[in-house]
């Protein structure tokens, strides 16, 4: 049984609309309140969010029947504000337990200041919120936004796009570490088999696992050789692979074994889901010897698509953007739409592909949620003749800049009044991305590629609620300033 929110007050409890916020407060957590706040204010946004959070909730699940679960609408705040404010969930408990502003809003009053939220609870119920529902929400959030910067009747929006790369939550990838992360898997995984079996052989997981981690760290620091004695050189680089093939040798011996203990395991019951976790790491340990193997004993080269940069964050990509300080980032790339209001229309979690190839589809995808966008600027790297085509069809204005050497049809058209406005105000989206950095999207903390893409679509969501708050913020602001003055005024 789950509710959307608690219809009826309870003794004590604020109401949200009565809540109050400094107008002065420059901090982050009054300006995603209010943004909030004013959703909840609403009735029609409030109606529309509500009806766009109760899918998830399973349809067979009965409302009057069960242990009541978390209100919808604490979910979507909680996750909002985690991310927005980019604490992780021990940090998320402590102010859900004791931040007062934050309380008001979930609907707890001076009655229940003991109510105290468990860690499990706030991460289970705030990964139930699904990429298509923070679509959905983000794209009513856009449109509350337009309407309180009174946005012109029939004003075009002009976007800007732009890409950058979201971390995952990885170590630096060479393949004696991946190696070891999977084996060391592999070894865990294995000894709490051998436990639910009541089987020996796996009593000392810990220290076969610190053995291996040890002999890792005895490679990690031999160095080759500089001296100019050819016989030291070969030497040193004879210890170097000799302890390489200690590391396989070992690695090797704890994989069989693993091997040996599934095969006797198999077949019984409610042991299968564990043993094809076991495998799943089994099959890195297999493919990451035979890398080592051929890398540093054959000498051989391994291909990029080959190599593996993370055995737990398995989309991880190896990317180089060539920026200053920062010569590789393992992450996703990820792209975003942003609309003259500082609005984030659209994102796209970009999996093994390049910007000129999303150009399309992010104004396409835009516009079907936005059907007034008519302009969208983008740099060199979105260029292809094929995109400029398709999309001067779509589009009223296209700032497209092209790679190379220019033709004189493109610099007449790179030189047109629309184009240069367009090229000068699209590096404001440079100010979009480091506002995402800072608000979470710098790194991502959740597992697999769905809790990463989630991840990215609460990040744009959570900076659409603090915009929105923010603007609002700001008119009371203003008013504030001018009561202040008129009393100042009459004071004279």
């Amino acid at each position: 049984m789950r509710k959307t929110i608690e219809p009826q007050m309870i003794l004590g409890e604020v109401d949200i609309s009565k809540i109050e916020f400094d107008p002065r407060s420059r901090d982050d957590i009054p300006q995603i309140l209010k943004g909030l706040q004013h959703i909840y204010c609403t009735p029609e946004l409030r109606e529309k969010v509500f009806q766009i959070l109760e899918k998830i909730v399973p349809e067979d699940t009965d409302a009057n029947n069960g242990r009541p679960g978390m209100d919808l609408w604490k979910i979507l705040v909680l996750g909002v504000i985690r991310l927005n404010c980019d604490w992780d969930y021990d940090r998320l408990k402590e102010m859900a337990d004791h931040h007062m502003g934050l309380r008001q809003m979930l609907g707890h009053n001076m009655f229940n200041s003991d109510k105290k939220y468990a860690l499990q609870t706030l991460k289970d119920n705030v990964s139930l919120l699904t990429l298509e529902v923070l679509d959905e929400i983000n794209q009513v959030v856009v449109n509350a936004g337009h309407m309180i910067v009174k946005k012109k009747y029939g004003e075009g929006l002009k976007g800007r796009c732009d890409s950058s790369v979201l971390e995952t939550d990885v170590h630096f990838p060479t393949d004696i570490w991946c190696l070891f992360d999977a084996i060391r898997k592999v070894i865990i995984l294995t000894s709490r088999l051998s436990d639910a079996l009541e089987t020996s052989g796996w009593r000392q997981y810990k220290h076969n696992c610190k053995n291996i981690k040890n002999l890792l760290r005895r490679i990690q620091r031999k160095k080759h050789s500089t001296s100019k004695n050819e016989e030291k050189k070969e030497k040193r680089k004879q210890l170097i692979l000799d302890l390489y093939q200690e590391y396989l040798n070992l690695v090797n011996k704890f994989f069989l074994r693993a091997r040996t203990t599934i095969n006797e395991a198999r077949g019984t019951i409610g042991e299968s889901k564990t043993i094809a976790e076991i495998e799943h790491y089994m099959g890195f340990a297999e493919k990451l010897m035979d890398q080592v193997n051929r890398r540093v004993l054959l000498g051989e080269m391994i291909k990029h698509e080959e190599k593996i940069f993370s055995v737990f964050e398995e989309h991880t990509e190896w990317i180089s953007k060539g920026k200053a300080g920062k010569p590789v980032e393992l992450g996703l790339k990820v792209c975003f739409l942003e609309d003259q209001y500082q609005f984030i229309l659209h994102h796209r979690v970009m999996e093994k592909e390049a910007d000129n190839q999303v150009a399309v589809s992010m104004v396409v995808e835009a516009k079907e949620k936005f059907p007034d966008l008519n302009s969208c600027s983008f740099d060199q790297a979105f260029w292809s003749p094929s995109n400029y085509e398709i999309l001067d069809k779509i589009l009223e204005e296209v700032i497209l800049p092209k790679k190379g050497k220019l033709s004189v049809d493109e610099k007449i058209r790179q030189a047109t009044e629309y184009f240069i406005r367009g090229r000068k105000q699209h590096p404001a989206i440079e100010s979009a991305q480091n506002a995402l950095n800072h608000h979470g999207l710098d790194r991502c903390p959740d597992h697999g590629i769905d809790g990463f893409k989630r991840y990215v679509a609460l990040g744009i969501v959570g900076r659409n609620i603090q915009n929105l708050g923010r603007i609002i913020l700001e008119e009371e602001r203003k008013k504030w300033m001018r009561k202040q003055r008129r009393k100042m005024r009459l004071a004279a």
